[in-house]
């Protein structure tokens, strides 16, 4: 079974939803979940805040977070996955931002820099992953990846 189908069927099974914050996989995580008919029963929204103004507005990411540690740290990625889960009221809410590239890395934030965060109702961790820099499109597809495989685990 492919992780997507093992997610969907746990969150089906256990009568859970789903809600995700996507920056740098731009909705690619949704798509994994929302691909599988009868989704509607485990996925409650999927929001795209790209830029750091859709985090600001759409996710209440404070000004001062993003200014301070960026839209690409811990920080962020905590604010994104707690507004989330106030947003959504689902059980288990994702958030995802990085730098996919191939440009806006830096030596301190490289290419495939990227951040997931997971609640589980009121448990919330974040990982962070360095990536190899194989290309924009495979480190969206790790990440989303990894996310699957993370959202496993926390069920």
């Amino acid at each position: 079974m492919i992780i997507n189908k093992k997610v969907f069927s746990l969150l089906k099974n256990k009568k859970l939803k789903i809600a995700f914050a996507e920056s740098c996989t731009g909705g690619m995580l949704s798509s994994a979940i929302v691909s599988i008919s009868g989704s509607s029963k485990v996925f409650s929204m999927g929001l795209i805040t790209y830029s750091n103004a859709a985090k600001n507005s759409i996710l209440k990411v404070p000004n001062m977070i993003i200014k301070k540690h960026g839209a690409v740290s811990v920080q962020c990625c905590l604010s994104m996955v707690n507004n989330l889960s106030r947003i959504s009221k689902s059980k288990i809410c994702v958030a995802v931002t990085g730098i996919a590239g191939p440009d806006g890395g830096t030596k301190k934030k490289p290419v495939g820099l990227v951040y997931i965060g997971i609640k589980n109702s009121k448990k919330v961790k974040i990982y962070r992953y360095l990536l190899k820099n194989k290309g924009r499109r495979y480190i969206q597809q790790t990440t989303v990846k990894k996310a699957l495989v993370l959202i496993l685990k926390s069920i």
